[in-house]
């Protein structure tokens, strides 16, 4: 089947088309700038990055609409920045700058959207799941024809909060679609070595009697139809649902994954990356559309290093939080003074 012709992929314009390419171009750049500081010892704590998976939150961002949401788990500075998130906010926050998108409190797993409706990564394996469906039942509590997307990784699919809230989006039918971005090697084990399951992953929904699909991560116009479907469902009928979606991070769980070269090789990483880039595929989708040559491409990237140092330039500017900062933005009520902080013990 030719995607391209699929209601949800008719639509895109070239303009649209070379914008999803610059928007994975941008989020590859970045995470090299931020790589190149993080390891020279600039930022402290752990850096995910999303090199080699960028066609996933890029893709699936094209799809979200005025009522969604989305969530997802700690690999998620390639999520914010596609879900909008400048780029300076969002490097001050892994240098833990006051001007950073959470004040420099969180780094790179404390990553929020609010305006765009982006609800942040999370560190601890599977905590988004339940947010998600949080998100989702206060959608059809108010009768909001939205749809909620939860990004999640094959590791989290092993904890029990997945199950439990599996269980729970079917049998209160929330507009949920659980995205499982299947990198293969979790934090370190092969899926093989971790996981007991039948074709693919995906399908432990129909144990909840939810539905479920899988698609790649190459064909965009695929991936965008796929998903495209089960959030039109969920938005339309207020149905949950898993897709997989096979990809692959070319550096470790973290920066310094020391092992990652270890529990798979460097000739797997190298075949990888000459086989299967996203950014590649979607370029020389480009081309044989003639929406892209080199002359275009080399503007896009020279474009997105440029805003990746200027990004670092802001970062290493930025002053870092105050001692007093420490007490601000833990909790709502003694921020904004309410009635409610005058009662009882918010700090221990």
């Amino acid at each position: 089947m030719d995607y391209r012709d699929h209601p949800l992929n008719r639509d895109l314009t070239p303009d649209a088309k070379v914008q999803i390419y610059r928007q994975m171009v941008r989020i590859r750049r970045f995470e090299q700038e931020a790589m190149k500081y993080y390891i020279s010892g600039k930022m402290g704590g752990l850096l995910p990055l999303d090199i080699g998976q960028e066609s996933i939150s890029v893709g699936v961002r094209t799809l979200v609409g005025p009522e969604d949401h989305a969530i997802c788990g700690w690999r998620g500075i390639g999520h914010a920045l596609a879900a909008g998130m400048e780029m300076g906010p969002c490097m001050a926050e892994l240098y833990g700058k006051a001007a950073g998108a959470s004040g420099g409190k969180g780094g790179a797993m404390s990553l929020f959207v609010p305006s765009n409706r982006f609800w942040g990564s999370y560190p601890i394996a599977g905590a988004q799941t339940p947010l998600a469906a949080g998100l989702a039942f206060a959608l059809k509590l108010r009768g909001i024809q939205g749809a909620v997307i939860c990004f999640l990784g094959d590791g989290t699919v092993n904890q029990g909060v997945y199950h439990e809230t599996l269980n729970l989006a079917g049998l209160f039918d929330l507009p949920v679609v659980f995205v499982i971005e299947n990198n293969r090697y979790a934090m370190g084990t092969s899926q093989e070595r971790s996981s007991r399951f039948k074709e693919c992953l995906a399908r432990r929904a129909d144990t909840y009697d939810i539905a479920w699909d899988i698609t790649g991560d190459g064909d965009l116009y695929e991936l965008r139809a796929r998903v495209g479907v089960l959030m039109e469902r969920a938005r339309r009928e207020s149905k949950p649902a898993v897709i997989e979606i096979p990809t692959y991070r070319y550096f470790g769980f973290t920066v310094s994954d020391a092992n990652h070269k270890k529990y798979r090789t460097p000739e797997e990483i190298e075949f990888m990356k000459q086989t299967r880039d996203p950014i590649t595929r979607w370029r020389q989708q480009l081309e044989a559309e003639g929406l892209m040559n080199d002359e275009l491409a080399n503007r896009v990237d020279a474009e997105a290093k440029v805003e990746a140092m200027q990004a670092t330039g802001f970062a290493e500017a930025a002053p870092p939080p105050t001692v007093e900062d420490v007490m601000s933005n833990v909790y709502w009520e003694t921020d904004h003074s309410t009635p409610a902080s005058k009662i009882g013990r918010h700090f221990f």
